[in-house]
């Protein structure tokens, strides 16, 4: 049977818009503890390590509740779950500063990880019905470069903050600008459109489809899906140990000044915006091992103790890894079926936030015991296991 798509909205400027506030709201809060690491460190008396589960445990609860998420996302539409996620999870990092213990504040973390699935792991599959597939790999784009912005303004806005506020008011500021963006979002995001005449509902289909939907679901998605564990595992845990480093000597940078490093998320805005368009000259595979390399590189490059040398290895790693999350985003959404692209949607981010979390902290283990050089190993071991993994098919894309 044919599976005939609900026909794309006429105003995607206001998806878009509306998406991107989600995203923008979304990420600020996951990433916000990022730049005072080294304060919950010092306050709760952790190591880099144990600190590092403050991001961990919210992106591993985010890992865990994705495909229940996009099970649910079926059945009461995906707009209602993305509202409820960025309201959710903006009043829960409102509810941060008032955690009296570690545990507490690991505990709140974890819950606002699952209320940001209902946005990671829904947002992508929105889209692809919202703009039609034709439009998918630029708004996809779009989606990822909001992302950027989000993450960049949370730490940014949570690294100035902790200075004259400390971590308490720093995670208060970044909830309030969040909160602000998912008001926006929920007033603005277009309602689900309904399926056309004959067509199936975006999680549905006939009965006997099922095991053809189970193998094109797989067929061909395992590179993009090993992007998204192999590569956000790097790129958070290089992060999550950033400001450690920055603090240290020979660099000694105060947390205001470290958190400047997250200025780097600009380039990651603009890789992702335009690797719709390099994905169409390339080709996914090409595209896709192109940004891989690029993160290496980056990566690389932060070893030296040079402060403009890590600046840059930073900008160019964040450039990198951008691109190649939207373009392996792309893909899956691209190529799984309309009756299955919420579940690939949902794999897929269950992938990289399972890599974000397992990854991100590792990485702190590693970094406080064995250093950053031992880290960079590490990471680009990951990245070129992904690369490798998406060669392996060796069919054009």
């Amino acid at each position: 049977m044919v599976v005939l798509e609900a026909p794309p909205v006429r105003d995607t400027r206001r998806v878009s818009a509306a998406v991107a506030a989600a995203g923008v709201s979304s990420f600020a809060l996951l990433y916000a503890p990022q730049p005072v690491l080294p304060q919950l460190a010092a306050g709760f008396r952790l190591d880099p390590g144990s600190a590092s589960l403050t991001i961990g445990v919210a992106t591993g609860a985010l890992a865990v509740a994705v495909l229940p998420v996009a099970w649910l996302a079926g059945l009461v539409g995906r707009r209602r779950v993305i509202v409820w996620s960025v309201l959710a999870s903006a009043i829960i990092g409102l509810l941060l500063p008032l955690a009296p213990s570690f545990s507490v504040l690991l505990v709140m973390r974890a819950v606002q990880g699952v209320a940001v699935a209902g946005f990671a792991g829904v947002a992508a599959a929105y889209l692809a019905d919202a703009v039609g597939t034709a439009r998918l790999p630029a708004a996809v784009g779009a989606m990822i470069a909001g992302n950027s912005v989000g993450g960049m303004l949370g730490r940014l806005g949570a690294g100035f903050a902790a200075g004259p506020m400390g971590w308490h008011g720093a995670l208060l500021a970044v909830a309030v600008l969040s909160l602000l963006c998912a008001l926006f979002a929920a007033l603005t995001l277009p309602r689900d459109q309904a399926p056309g005449r004959g067509s199936q509902s975006p999680e549905s289909g006939p009965p006997e489809a099922g095991p053809v939907r189970r193998v094109r679901l797989g067929a061909g998605l395992v590179g993009p899906f090993a992007v998204g564990a192999l590569a956000t595992g790097a790129f958070v845990a290089l992060y999550n140990a950033a400001g450690f480093r920055l603090a240290a000597p020979p660099l000694s940078l105060a947390p205001a000044a470290a958190s400047l490093v997250f200025l780097s998320y600009a380039m990651g805005t603009a890789s992702s915006a335009a690797a719709g368009r390099l994905a169409q000259r390339l080709g996914w595979t090409k595209a896709l091992v192109t940004a891989l390399a690029v993160t290496v590189a980056g990566s690389v490059l932060t070893a030296h103790t040079s402060l403009p040398l890590v600046a840059a290895g930073f900008a160019v790693l964040t450039a990198g890894f951008f691109a190649a999350h939207a373009i392996a985003n792309a893909w899956v959404a691209a190529e799984a079926p309309p009756s299955a692209r919420g579940r690939a949607a949902g794999v897929y981010t269950l992938c990289y936030y399972l890599g974000s979390g397992l990854g991100g902290t590792a990485g702190g283990v590693v970094y406080g015991h064995a250093g950053w050089a031992w880290l960079i190993g590490l990471t680009s071991a990951w990245l070129a296991l992904a690369i490798v993994t998406v060669l392996m098919p060796r069919r054009p894309r």
